[in-house]
């Protein structure tokens, strides 16, 4: 079975933004958009999920925090920059405390700059990153055999 007919199911984190993204995100999982009609679950235990939905730049503070929640996640998972913090940190580039986007800390699969990213674009995102996901899951098959 392909992760594509699958219900994906969503974590959300913001760093440290000013939440216009994560509005969005909420906004995606209302019934303006309704994800969930496309089987989208929005969940809290990163064990669970398959896409992690991050939004805000990266700090000091919550590097360890974003790390703790991708290593909890199982294989494969798909890692989805939400807003151009989560892109290039932003407006908060040159803040001293700030690291950079999420790929500073993490390895991320696709980027959906905005400010704030819309929740088309939060959409799109998602069904790349489920083309991700399945390409991740092929190649996890495919390791386990030759193993």
């Amino acid at each position: 079975m392909s992760y594509a007919t699958k219900s994906p199911w969503v974590i959300h984190y913001d760093g440290s933004s000013c939440n216009g993204c994560d509005i969005e995100v909420l906004a995606a999982l209302c019934p303006g958009y309704d994800v969930e009609r496309f089987g989208i679950i929005n969940t809290g235990n990163p064990k669970h999920a398959d896409i992690f939905l991050v939004t805000g730049s990266i700090n000091e503070q919550n590097i360890s925090v974003v790390q703790e929640i991708y290593n909890q996640m199982v294989e494969p998972k798909v890692v989805i920059a939400c807003g151009i913090c989560a892109c290039s940190a932003g407006i908060f580039h040159d803040c001293y405390n700030v690291i950079g986007g999420v790929d500073k800390a993490i390895p991320v699969d696709v980027y959906a700059p905005g400010c704030a990213v819309r929740p088309e674009a939060i959409i799109d995102a998602v069904v790349q990153g489920l083309a991700i996901l399945d390409e991740k899951s092929k190649a996890l098959k495919a390791q386990k055999k030759g193993a």
